[in-house]
């Protein structure tokens, strides 16, 4: 058993030395049937590490489940994972086996784990001290012989301190942890990559192979991907349908970049999904060019308010002939965060009369996003889903974000 021929089985792309050792360890402790923690971005190929485990070990002639924790709405995953009685809750017209139950003797993959509710975790925790579990609306223990594996893009040790996931579940599943790296550590594998991917898409719908150029080349390998291998994929496959030339230039590869810089340089992303980065930043921008139309458009009612008084007509006062300089003193700040003033004289007789100049609180990036969350909402009455669409970021972004700014009303 070598990592050219497990690579080569699985169709795993790669001579990265962070790649290898994981795979080393898969293949390590696949004989075992202790638990496993794999770890990893978004996008990087955690799923083909419980495939190499459980074809590796005494149970690969079981059944193997995958099992996405995230996909699965709350109020039915215990009766998914453990089954339930027959009239255990309303729909449930005949008794049903769970995973746990179907996998008995082979291998279950958790992925999202950490998107568990509490509940569920503390039903898993049983089944991993003791290998026994309980369908949802029964009395009776069962057991079952089941090796875990589990998955998961968000730091957990996080998740502990926050309350949202169990210490001592954390413990029980992180008994052998795998790493995945990312792809932008990776440099050495990602044009192998996209020439694996071109060279499928070109297979499955019969037209020539692309090739990058050596501008083209250094780019890709120049870029972070924070997509990771998913992205990598996808953009092999915009350019193989696009794009008429078969030779691909750094110009041509770089339109279907987002967000392209020519120098690579750290990112800094701490514990956060590049998901929800690419979400925020989505926000971010939308908020940004909101500001700049009410920008833009209170110069205009400015400019249009001192045409009107700058027009030949009869003065009312004296005060008339100094309005369009202090008309002139509406400015604004430029940036994420600024505010904006306006100067208007208080002894003019007119629509002006009762103003006087006025200094708004400067807007920091929080408020203005709180606001354009408040305006999505009131446009689509409270659907979030809708509100989540104009706002250019997911569902799930817009429910966090509403919990963080302390939306309450919505």
């Amino acid at each position: 058993m070598d990592l050219t021929s497990v690579k080569q089985r699985f169709g795993i792309i790669g001579n990265d030395p962070a790649l290898n050792r994981a795979l080393e360890v898969a293949m390590r402790v696949a004989p075992t049937d202790l638990s496993v923690l794999i770890t990893g971005e978004s996008g990087v190929g955690k799923e083909f590490f419980p495939q190499v485990i459980h074809a590796y070990s005494a149970r690969k002639h079981g059944t193997y489940i995958a099992v996405n924790c995230g996909a699965i709405p709350e109020g039915t995953i215990d009766s998914e994972l453990f089954g339930h009685e027959k009239g255990s809750f309303t729909g449930a017209t005949e008794a049903r086996k769970g995973y746990f139950e179907e996998a008995n003797g082979g291998t279950i993959f958790l992925d999202e784990v950490a998107e568990l509710p509490q509940t569920t975790q503390v039903r898993l925790l049983r089944v991993l001290q003791t290998g026994e579990f309980i369908r949802v609306g029964s009395s009776k223990s069962q057991k079952t012989d089941v090796r875990v594996v589990a998955a998961t893009n968000i730091n957990l040790r996080e998740a502990i301190a926050t309350g949202r996931f169990r210490e001592d579940l954390y413990y029980r599943l992180n008994t052998v942890p795998i790493e995945v790296p990312p792809l932008r550590e990776r440099k050495g594998d990602i044009f192998l990559l996209f020439r694996k991917f071109a060279s499928d898409i070109a297979v499955q719908y019969r037209m020539p192979a692309i090739s990058l150029d050596e501008g083209a080349r250094r780019s890709l390998e120049k870029y972070p991907w924070p997509g990771n291998i998913r992205q990598l994929k996808n953009v092999a496959e915009q350019i193989s349908a696009i794009e008429e030339t078969r030779l691909i230039t750094a110009s041509i590869l770089q339109k279907y970049l987002p967000d392209y810089a020519p120098v690579s340089v750290p990112m800094v992303v701490g514990n956060r999904s590049f998901d929800d980065m690419s979400d925020e930043r989505e926000l971010l921008y939308k908020v940004l060019f909101d500001l700049r139309n009410d920008v833009s458009e209170l110069k205009r009612m400015v400019a249009e308010l001192r045409a009107d008084h700058m027009a030949p007509a009869e003065p009312k006062s004296d005060v008339t002939a100094l309005l369009p300089r202090n008309l002139s003193a509406v400015h604004t700040s430029s940036g994420v965060t600024g505010s904006v003033s306006t100067v208007v004289p208080t002894s003019y007789e007119g629509e002006f009369a009762d103003t006087e100049e006025v200094e708004e609180e400067p807007m920091t990036k929080e408020k203005m996003l709180r606001e354009n969350i408040i305006k999505a909402l009131r446009r689509h009455n409270g659907k979030r889903r809708e509100a989540a669409k104009d706002l250019f970021i997911s569902e799930r972004t817009l429910y966090r974000k509403i919990k963080e700014l302390g939306i309450d009303e919505y």
